[in-house]
């Protein structure tokens, strides 16, 4: 409440309302009678700052705006109630994420932005490289590269000369008191080292293809490159926490991960945030219930901490959020086998459940409807599927005894599906090398030292975090839950 004397003084009450104005207001705060829509009013006494905002050119309009049109002003969009209450929670579940870790005695553990290295083995990764700095000196070097049909003279020439230093050779050491003889082999030499100096620059300017070097063979020549070699962001912090966790027992990685996925769904991001523990000394068994421990205290500490925020999202975007939370959080979570699972979806499929993949068979790949589907209406809670086939899982899980599957779990929840995924780590280095040599993949040896020397059991998953906020929120788009989305065709802001 502002009476007209305390506007005066910043050019009266217009200047105050038009939506997107920043003030800031000195006054008491009281309490309003039952029964009126605020809980509190602010009688003003000053305004201590005033700034001010066109409504004519305003882009936020104080009606509802669809999220599609706030992603297009993400500069902006942290100004409405939805978008805030978003970033509140996701600050509470960051919060909570490293408060839980470090009550259990996890240690933060920073790992690398740029590696070397593929840990999901997908391939669809973004490539650092300075190379394409270096296009305009590269296309001055190609300029100097001789036609194919010129370069091969070039090598004939020199195979023809190398002969004729051969033949003077043997002339002037048949007459070695003959000085013209000799004389002429050394012209001969001096003729060939030209022509291979000739060559050599020709050859070297031959390997500049549209400003890049390339290799004999044609591909990039990365030894230009900043790191000599290929290098790319990381798509998992997994392959640097298990080196740590062989040395620290239990850490944790929190951070940005990338994914060059060309992929337009709500559910995906080229960029995002993965919560990664690594726990030494710890089976499957350890592992599903650190990943539930962790995710029901994410649930109570967001109850705790949010109500205000929850109660906003409750009216405006998901009734059953604070329910489903509540759920959650005071809940044990149900564990079911992989062979289950699939039982349990055939079994729907035979009651006539309309599944879009209706091929329900053992050794398939769970889609997120199936997924769902047991989290949201079998077991109608948070579910931790275990024990997958270990041809559509990482060579890096722990092979189980009966040789067809591996120590790896996934948690599904409702709205989501698939939160988090983890295994057992393959501590075994003969197994180990039979798997990678299976599935045809190749790390570097560093990760098989873990296994040469002091080998631990070990155990870790990773969750996104991202996918986190989506389930407490109820927010159907992954690029509406973290504050400037990054997707195929934007890296806007």
């Amino acid at each position: 409440m502002i009476d007209k004397e305390v506007a005066e003084p910043v050019g009266g009450l217009k200047k105050l309302v038009p939506t997107g104005t920043c003030v800031l207001i000195e006054g008491m705060l009281a309490e309003t009678p039952e029964g009126t829509k605020q809980a509190v009013e602010l009688k003003a006494r000053q305004v201590l700052h005033l700034g001010p905002c066109d409504a004519a050119t305003y882009p936020m309009a104080k009606k509802k705006q669809s999220m599609e049109f706030l992603r297009e002003k993400a500069h902006l969009r942290a100004r409405t109630n939805t978008i805030g209450a978003v970033a509140r929670i996701r600050n509470a579940l960051a919060f909570a994420t490293h408060t839980f870790f470090q009550q259990q005695g996890f240690y933060y553990v920073h790992t690398p932005i740029i590696t070397a290295s593929d840990c999901e083995g997908a391939g669809e990764m973004f490539q650092v490289t300075t190379l394409l700095g270096k296009v305009e000196e590269g296309n001055q070097l190609a300029a100097a590269a001789l036609p194919a049909d010129e370069l091969q003279q070039l090598r004939d020439q020199v195979t023809a000369q190398g002969v004729a230093v051969k033949d003077a050779k043997a002339a002037a050491a048949a007459d070695k008191a003959n000085t013209e003889l000799a004389a002429a082999a050394k012209a001969a030499v001096d003729t060939l080292l030209s022509l291979k100096r000739q060559l050599a620059e020709a050859e070297e300017a031959a390997l500049w293809v549209g400003g890049i070097k390339r290799t004999p063979t044609g591909e990039i020549d990365h030894s230009q490159d900043f790191f000599s070699r290929p290098a790319y962001l990381t798509v998992s912090g997994q392959l640097q926490g298990e080196y740590f966790a062989s040395g620290l027992s239990n850490i944790y990685t929190f951070g940005p991960t990338f994914r060059a996925e060309n992929s337009h769904t709500s559910r995906h991001l080229a960029e995002f945030w993965m919560i990664e523990p690594e726990i030494a000394f710890c089976d499957l068994v350890d592992d599903m219930r650190c990943a539930e421990d962790y995710v029901r205290f994410c649930c109570q500490f967001v109850l705790d901490r949010c109500m205000p925020d929850l109660q906003f999202i409750v009216k405006m975007i998901d009734k059953e959020a604070i329910n489903r939370l509540q759920h959650v959080a005071s809940s044990s979570f149900t564990r079911c086998s992989y062979t289950e699972g699939i039982e349990l979806l055939q079994e729907a499929v035979a009651k006539g459940h309309d599944f879009e993949d209706k091929n329900i068979h053992w050794g398939m790949d769970l889609g997120t409807e199936h997924e769902r589907y047991l989290a949201e209406v079998v077991f109608k809670q948070p579910v931790i599927v275990y024990n997958y086939p270990k041809h559509i899982k990482a060579f890096y899980m722990r092979l189980n005894e009966d040789g067809k599957t591996v120590a790896a779990m996934d948690v599904l929840v409702p709205k989501v599906g698939e939160l988090i995924g983890g295994s057992q780590r393959e501590e075994r280095l003969d197994v180990l090398e039979a798997r990678m040599k299976e599935m045809n993949v190749a790390v570097d040896d560093a990760y098989l030292d873990l296994r040469r020397y002091g080998s631990v059991p070990h155990a870790g998953f990773g969750l996104g975090f991202e996918r986190l906020i989506m389930f407490a929120t109820g927010i159907e788009n992954i690029r509406d839950v973290i504050p400037f989305p990054r997707w195929p065709g934007n890296v806007a802001f």
